[in-house]
């Protein structure tokens, strides 16, 4: 396994270290964050990217908002002291809103804001002599129990998905659902790591995943570092590779999924669940419970990223489209719960996933 996408190095007064994803297949570096503004444009370039790795950054960007405050302030258990303390948390509050424009369909970099902006409050209401020593330790602490706890359900989703991997199979993927894109090892790819590991053997075709190129540099990559076997193949092959009887079934991430099992990720994933009903093979979703949002009904409402057009516009440095050309380029896409044989989490499988099948799995 690869060594972690995000990890936080030292204590209160450390910082946060990151895979360059940019840089990858050809130079592994690594990438060290000190601020928030650092972190936003990491976040926002794809430094670091996938749903449940931006939430685990994101918990520790809120470490680093209150790294430097004044601690002057913070001296002796006064009304004043209480006042500043609440402006510690006020400062936090500001950064998650900053830190949340930065992506805005990734449920998971929210679901992990809100977890330690509510953890701070309760701390300094419950706290009538607590300074900020104290508070950065519990705001780290719960970064750390973010991070880790991604790290289990990763694997426990591989356990809960490995079954759905046959020997002899051939496994269709998009974009990167692996260790790159969390604290682990990965959600969609996890399942593919834990059939490995019980020796079955099985290819994997990886969509290159246009304009970024995530499947063809960071996939491929990944799954060659665990010596699995795998193909990459152009976006536009995937519905003739399902008629040639290739695809025995295809099993890609989220990045975020409403409370009736829609579930938004990255752009082409609708087009293969269209496809794979179409040819009759079975399409899931893998996913932490992190990435559900239940305050939305369907995927109507999922807010879709709009990306830079130069991204599709340039290939590396070459410009390949003509001056004056619009480009429309949406980083996700919405796939309908209909078309979900089923959603695999660190709590089990939904299986044909409803809203009553939902709630029922979050009770």
């Amino acid at each position: 396994m690869i060594a972690a996408a995000v990890k936080w190095v030292g204590g209160v007064d450390g910082f946060l270290e990151l895979i360059d994803q940019r840089r990858l297949p050809n130079e592994f570096v690594r990438l060290q964050c000190r601020d928030i503004e650092q972190l936003y444009e990491a976040i926002r370039t794809l430094t670091v990217r996938g749903a449940p790795a931006i939430g685990v950054a994101g918990a520790y960007g809120l470490v680093m908002a209150i790294q430097n405050l004044d601690t002057s302030a913070f001296a002796e258990a006064t009304a004043d002291k209480r006042c500043s303390m609440a402006d510690a948390v006020e400062c936090l509050k500001k950064a998650a809103d900053y830190l949340g424009l930065s992506r805005p369909t990734a449920a998971n970099l929210f679901w992990a804001l809100d977890r330690i902006k509510n953890k701070a409050e309760d701390f300094v209401a419950g706290r009538a002599r607590a300074n900020l020593r104290e508070l950065q330790e519990i705001v780290l602490g719960e970064a750390n129990a973010i991070c880790q706890e991604d790290v289990d359900m990763c694997r426990r989703i591989g356990e809960n998905g490995e079954k759905f991997i046959k020997d002899g199979s051939g496994i269709l993927t998009h974009c990167n659902a692996g260790a790159l894109a969390t604290a682990g090892q990965g959600t969609a790819l996890s399942a593919m790591f834990e059939a490995h590991k019980k020796g079955k053997r099985f290819k994997v075709y990886v969509d290159e995943t246009r304009p970024l190129l995530q499947g063809a540099r960071l996939t491929a990559w990944e799954l060659k570092q665990a010596e699995i076997d795998v193909v990459v193949i152009c976006d536009n092959m995937a519905g003739w590779l399902m008629k040639q009887g290739k695809i025995s079934a295809v099993i890609t991430g989220a990045d975020r999924i409403a409370a009736n099992g829609d579930a938004a990720n990255k752009i082409g994933t609708y087009s293969l669940s269209i496809l794979a009903r179409e040819h009759g093979i079975p399409f899931y979703l893998a996913a932490p419970s992190s990435t559900f949002d239940l305050s939305i009904k369907s995927g109507d409402q999922i807010p879709i990223e709009q990306r830079s057009a130069d991204e599709v516009r340039f290939l590396g440095d070459e410009k390949i489209t003509p001056d004056g050309v619009d480009i429309y380029n949406p980083a996700f896409d919405v796939t309908e719960a209909r078309d979900i044989t089923a959603i695999i989490t660190e709590r089990g499988v939904i299986e044909r996933p409803t809203p009553k099948k939902i709630s029922e799995h979050f009770k």
